[in-house]
């Protein structure tokens, strides 16, 4: 048992590989991420920063390796099953319900959290979950677009409701996956806001390819190139390692 001093440990990889065919997308990959630690994964397009996340979230099954999440061995289970691990996600391209309110789509993140289907007519015993929907709203700034069905949204906005989604359904590990993109200066600035006011025991693995928004979040940062781990480090660490400078700059691409 840990003592009260050390971390406990949220995730835990080991030698984790990915195979497509005949091309080895990630490369043995050790990796442990502790409680409450904000950890960016950084690295050029082709990198295997998306691979590796969807082998977390159970998208992907390994060729080899082992995946721990809260010491639970989840290597073989399946994506529906990582929820109830405490594991929450956003993905790079939006997966919101763009004809229902805001709302709706926060009742039914709760909803999705519990393994039931429900309608989303209001009835006495969902208030409660109609209560959460209401909660995370306002922490996302969203307050004041309850009731706004969301493909009226900016996309800052549904970027921020994507987020609200994820954290309604208090999860222990919050699963980011590129939430700055398409951002402008002001959207970024209020995403570190958001994620910087998160609860301290909420571990957030993050993908990341504006450097900026990574290293002002992240109390560690690793950096990928063509599914290897580089570098790790601090984020200042980071900002003056020549490794990460070269990575940058030759690259690989999809």
């Amino acid at each position: 048992m840990a003592s009260d001093t050390e971390p406990t440990t949220t995730l835990a990889l080991r030698s984790v590989s990915v195979a497509f065919g005949g091309l080895l997308a990630l490369w043995g990959i050790d990796l442990d991420v502790a409680q409450g630690e904000r950890l960016a994964v950084l690295g050029p397009n082709g990198a295997g920063k998306t691979t590796l996340f969807n082998v977390v979230a159970g998208d992907i099954r390994p060729t080899s390796g082992t995946v721990h999440i809260n010491g639970v061995d989840c290597t073989l289970l399946p994506s529906r099953r990582r929820p109830g691990l405490g594991v929450a996600r956003t993905y790079q391209r939006t997966r919101l319900f763009p004809g229902l309110t805001v709302e709706d789509n926060l009742y039914l993140a709760v909803v999705g959290r519990q393994g039931r289907h429900r309608s989303i007519r209001r009835t006495p015993i969902d208030e409660q979950w109609r209560t959460r929907a209401r909660d995370a709203c306002q922490a996302v700034w969203l307050g004041d677009r309850l009731e706004s069905v969301v493909g009226d949204l900016s996309h800052g906005q549904q970027r921020q409701l994507e987020v609200g989604m994820a954290m309604v359904t208090n999860p222990h590990l919050l699963m980011l996956d590129e939430p700055a993109s398409g951002l402008s200066r002001g959207e970024r600035d209020r995403l570190v806001e958001l994620l910087e006011a998160l609860a301290t025991d909420v571990t957030l693995l993050l993908i990341e390819h504006d450097m900026d928004v990574a290293l002002r979040v992240a109390d560690r940062v690793v950096v990928m190139a063509d599914g290897r781990l580089m570098a790790t480090g601090a984020p200042d660490e980071i900002r003056r390692s020549q490794i990460v400078r070269d990575v940058y700059l030759g690259g690989g691409t999809d």
